[in-house]
């Protein structure tokens, strides 16, 4: 049985996921959206646009980053906290890590701010595209211009370089810590396998992939960016190189958006360009219909921690709850 909870917001949706079992939507007006027992509350949360949203590692609060400079901490009861503030910058990237920790960036300004307040510097020599924590230990990844470079936030070690020429965006770590993982503007990921520094390319993408998503116990890096969810096999030695990759929910006309692996299974939930989601199992292809196409694609997609509730939401403010048995 699926049931489906619509809502309208009225503008772009940066971000929807769950804090606890209280639905969360950020929005690009500056508000954040919460659903306590079904009752829609709204929070003002920035003067301006929200550009960059992502959830606390305990799932206890949203992180927002917006065009007012500040770095911002939401609880479930709607309390707001400030945790930094750039003046005069935009605050475009947010990271949540281990221990409390909370990148940020904005332009070639990178920051860690320590569960304590303490700030940290790792700004860049170039515009930072992405930041990511490692799965253990406080390490902070930072996309930048013809790289990462990998930090230990705690200590005065040196930096690790990962070289590779060309723009580096999204930056991700693996589930296992062994890989490190970028979404490049010419519509390509690049990885490198930290034991030796050994390059992968994962190319042939019609268009940019935005969305990235590890599959329940990390063996499969899904992907948007073509007509069906690509999801690269990152089990074996070598990760995904010699190995196809799986394409699910392929569609000949719309590409794909936004992916989100289940929690505990493989299966995964994709939103396409005409804002229609499909769920997926990898083993047979097995397709259910979780909405069908809106007015604009889908912007965010989120599951619950038991894999049995799904929030979406779209460029033009449409979304919703999917609530799934079976």
């Amino acid at each position: 049985m699926l049931t489906l909870a619509p809502y309208e917001f009225g503008g772009f949706v940066v971000a929807a996921g769950f804090l606890g079992d209280t639905p969360i939507f950020a929005l690009g007006d500056g508000t954040v959206r919460l659903f306590p027992d079904g009752a829609e509350r709204s929070v003002e949360v920035h003067q301006g646009g929200l550009l960059a949203a992502c959830r606390s590692q305990d799932g206890a609060a949203l992180i927002t980053g917006g065009d007012d400079g500040l770095v911002r901490r939401t609880a479930v009861d709607g309390t707001v906290e400030t945790l930094a503030e750039l003046p005069r910058k935009w605050i475009d990237i947010v990271a949540a890590g281990p221990q409390g920790a909370v990148g940020f960036a904005s332009g070639r300004n990178a920051h860690v701010r320590l569960a304590s307040g303490e700030l940290r510097d790792f700004s860049a020599a170039r515009a930072v595209g992405g930041l990511a924590f490692a799965p253990k230990g406080l390490r902070l990844a930072v996309a930048r211009y013809d790289g990462v470079t990998l930090h230990w936030v705690n200590t005065q070690a040196p930096a690790q370089e990962l070289a590779w020429k060309g723009a580096h965006a999204r930056v991700l770590f693996s589930p296992d810590g062994k890989y490190v993982v970028t979404t490049m503007p010419e519509n390509a990921l690049h990885g490198w396998r930290l034991s030796d520094g050994q390059d992968m390319r994962m190319t042939g993408y019609p268009g940019k992939v935005k969305s990235v998503d590890w599959s329940a116990r990390g063996r499969y890096l899904a992907t948007s960016g073509a007509n069906a969810a690509i999801l690269w096999p990152f089990f074996g030695k070598t990760g995904p190189m010699g190995q196809q990759p799986l394409q699910l929910g392929t569609r000949s006309d719309q590409l794909v958006t936004r992916v989100a692996c289940h929690p505990g299974e493989e299966v995964i939930a994709i939103g396409y360009q005409d804002g229609m989601v499909l769920a997926v199992r990898f083993a047979d292809q097995q397709e259910v219909l979780l909405r069908r196409p809106g007015r604009s694609g889908i912007s965010t997609l989120a599951w619950d921690g038991a894999g049995a509730r799904l929030v979406f939401g779209t460029e033009e403010g449409e979304a919703g709850l999917i609530s799934l048995a079976g």
